[in-house]
């Protein structure tokens, strides 16, 4: 068998071929980025923070992780622990705890939640996700509602 290729049907194939590879290379980043990959959800519906209760102080709050996303633990001024999904229901930003306020606080949009995480001010569209604390001895304990 004798394969004789001419030297124009060789370059149209190798352009050819060169133009298809440049093409995959720039539209596949394109499309992962747009399509990004499943995450699977936590199934944890319990976590134990590494912190004592007397070291929470009343007006405070502080981020912690529950599974694999953000929670939020708050004292407020009475003494009371309050936990929530730190994530803020607009555009999943983290919220923060402002002691100057007394709420919590989504810093992305001026987004706003009151201390039974329910939307009060700007952008979100819903509560955040309320957790339930509790101290057990001088450990505390988040629990998601089932």
């Amino acid at each position: 068998m004798n394969f004789k290729v001419s030297r124009r049907k060789f370059l149209d194939w190798f352009l050819s071929a060169s133009a298809g590879a440049l093409f995959v290379s720039i539209v596949y980043p394109v499309v992962r980025y747009l399509i990004p990959p499943r995450v699977e959800q936590s199934t944890a519906l319990t976590v134990t923070l590494p912190v004592n209760p007397q070291e929470v102080k009343p007006n405070s709050g502080q981020i912690f992780r529950f599974g694999s996303r953000p929670g939020i633990l708050i004292r407020t001024s009475e003494g009371d622990l309050r936990a929530f999904s730190a994530i803020c229901t607009h555009l999943a930003c983290i919220v923060q705890y402002r002691p100057d306020l007394g709420h919590i606080w989504c810093a992305c949009h001026n987004g706003h939640f009151d201390l039974s995480g329910k939307n009060i001010a700007g952008p979100p569209p819903r509560p955040l996700e309320q957790y339930t604390a509790n101290v057990r001895g001088d450990k505390i304990v988040v629990s998601k509602a089932v």
